[in-house]
């Protein structure tokens, strides 16, 4: 099964990723996890993505292909895979479609994960990692159960991502859905499409996503 997920910075595709790919044993292709690696390794494509996400904007089509094209060779891909935060764009969707037709790979599935704007604001400007073992909390939903310290691995250090203020949360959501809103369209258009309520709690939406896919294969 070759999926893609769609949904707006912090809506929990992350989760729900990590639940699709149990319940298929497909390979997660997260082109956050890929970008985030082409910064730390410091190359000239990520001082370049460096610089884009910091400001809240979108990666260029052309840096995004490019730097998800190459994971397409990969056998244990070809068995089945996840696309999460890519494409975003009805050009990128369309060279996706070029690259998997190039590898005689079909896309089968599209879920998009549906939330309002400002309710991202509040889950995302609110959350903090454990800067130790990388353990996830937020300032609303999930503290630490002892004040200032990590549940799993008693460290005191937090840190936040900088880029999660609201300014520019709010930019990032609002560059999203001007480029995004397009692939509904697109993939609608194909029969792929299936939305999913994503301001539910986190198992409602991954019975959602489930329900959907099999109402979706006839499974």
């Amino acid at each position: 099964m070759n999926l893609v997920l769609l949904g707006p910075p912090g809506c929990g595709k992350g989760t729900q990723a990590t639940r699709l790919k149990e319940r298929f044993g497909i390979v997660h292709l997260s082109t956050g996890d890929m970008l985030r690696a082409e910064v730390a390794a410091g190359t000239e494509v990520g001082r370049v993505v460096d610089g884009l996400m910091r400001a809240g904007a979108l990666v260029p089509d052309e840096l995004i292909i490019g730097i998800a094209a190459s994971h397409f060779d990969d056998a244990e891909v070809r068995r089945g895979f996840l696309l999460d935060g890519f494409p975003r764009t009805v050009p990128q969707a369309e060279a996706l479609d070029s690259i998997l037709g190039d590898r005689g790979i079909t896309l089968d599935h599209v879920i998009s994960i549906d939330v309002e704007d400002e309710a991202m604001v509040e889950r995302i400007t609110g959350r903090f990692t454990c800067g130790k073992c990388g353990e996830g909390y937020h300032d609303t939903f999930k503290l630490p159960k002892v004040a200032g310290v990590c549940d799993v691995c008693g460290s005191t250090e937090f840190v936040r991502r900088k880029d999660d203020t609201a300014e520019t949360v709010r930019r990032r959501l609002t560059a999203y859905r001007n480029q995004t809103q397009p692939l509904f369209d697109y993939y609608d258009a194909k029969g792929l499409l299936r939305h999913v309520d994503g301001m539910k709690d986190i198992d409602a939406v991954s019975r959602g996503m489930f329900e959907a896919l099999a109402t979706q294969v006839g499974a």
